[in-house]
Order: structure tokens, then sequence, then C-alpha cells
């Protein structure tokens, strides 16, 4: 399944009840069950979960053990407002970029500067996720695709406009808070076919693209 970084509407968690398989959810919203089933997936705040019940104004999800260990999930509570995006289909369009629901760490907001009715945040994220972010390259926060406008290190800057402030959760959030990050997987590829194979075949490679090389 596939996504877009593009949030459909906020929902608000009204259930958490946990069982043997980690923990179920329970999400009030309006537009998600419209035409939602059972065993379609949901974007929720950037985590690609599975609905395992649908009503008219809410869906049940179940978020497994290493899932929850994984991402902001531990910290919810009941009131705690989510992003929700359906999966994409072939015509959806890509207004973001493409996102898989599989986060890949938590980032920690660490100052928020307020430009007008938008804002600059900085982020401390996991140093090992930095080498995946470029400056305005993509990055999915909470499920949101938003634009690189810095990194250095691993402090990563993001710049929010009005609307993405009032249309998604990040509007609520302070600094301290933990926000679910997925890193762009066009990156991870790259660094893969880069890396795999003999020494030699992988900077050849390399020089074949037109860099410059020197053992």
């Amino acid at each position: 399944m596939m996504f877009t970084g593009l949030i459909e509407e906020q929902g608000k968690i009204t259930a958490i009840r946990k069982n043997s398989a980690g923990a179920q959810l329970e999400i009030q919203c309006s537009r998600i069950p419209e035409d939602l089933k059972i065993d379609d997936s949901v974007a929720v705040s950037g985590v690609c979960l599975t609905a395992t019940s649908v009503g008219h104004d809410r869906f049940r999800v179940q978020a497994v053990p290493e899932t929850i260990r994984r991402t902001t999930i531990k910290n919810w509570r009941n009131g705690t407002r989510v992003n929700l995006e359906r999966a994409c289909t072939p015509e959806t369009r890509l207004g973001g970029h493409l996102v898989q629901g599989h986060v890949d760490g938590v980032a920690r907001l660490k100052a928020i500067k307020k430009i007008g009715a938008g804002a600059e945040w900085q982020l401390k994220i996991p140093e090992q996720l930095a080498r995946y972010c470029v400056e305005k390259g993509s990055v999915a926060l909470e499920g949101v695709s938003l634009t690189i406008a810095d990194i250095t290190a691993d402090l990563l800057r993001i710049a929010l406009i009005p609307h993405t402030l009032e249309v998604t959760n990040l509007g609520t959030k302070k600094v301290g808070d933990m926000l679910n990050m997925e890193v762009d997987i066009l990156a991870k590829y790259v660094e893969k076919l880069i890396t795999t194979g003999t020494e030699p075949t992988k900077y050849e490679h390399l020089i074949n693209l037109g860099y410059d090389y020197e053992r």
C-alpha cells in the first residue's frame, strides 16, 4: 500500500484496548469511513494500519507490539488527534510524495518559530536517518508530506504553511513532542543500489554517472 502524505482529515482516538496481539484502536472521524472496508489500509499519523471494523463515523485498527514500540502509538491516549489518509489508487493525484506508512523513527520537536500564521520547526532526528534527508527533499512527519528546508547533522528544519497547521495535527504540537518520521523511500533504494555488489562495480557505476572519484 502507498500513500501521498496529503492528509484527508483529522480523527480522534476514542478507545484503546490492549489485547494479546498488541492494541486495538478506535478512531472517530467523518470522511474516512465513507468507502473504507475491513482489511483496507489507513495511514494513522503516518503509521500504516489495517481496518478491522468500520462504522458510519468511526473505525478500528490493530497495532502489533513492534509497531507500538517503534512509533508514537505508545503515547496515544483517548482524545489524541491523529492525521488520517486512505491508501492511494492509480487515479490519485500525487501532490505530496510516495509514503509507505512504515515509520523509520521518532523525531523530537526541539524549537518552534512562529512566522505570521505559519511556523518554522527545528527537529532532532535519529542520527541514522540523517543521511536520507537533503535540503529541498521530502520527509513525512505524522504522515504529512513536507519539504526539508535545511539539515545540519541530526537537526532538521521544516517550514510549515498556515493551511498545514490548520488541517493536520501539526498545529497542536508543542516543543518536546515526539513525531512519527518516515524518510523518502527513494533515498533508501538509491543507497542500496550504490552500496550493493563488489567495490569496483559500485565506484565504476558512480563514475559512469558523471561523478569524480579518487580511491
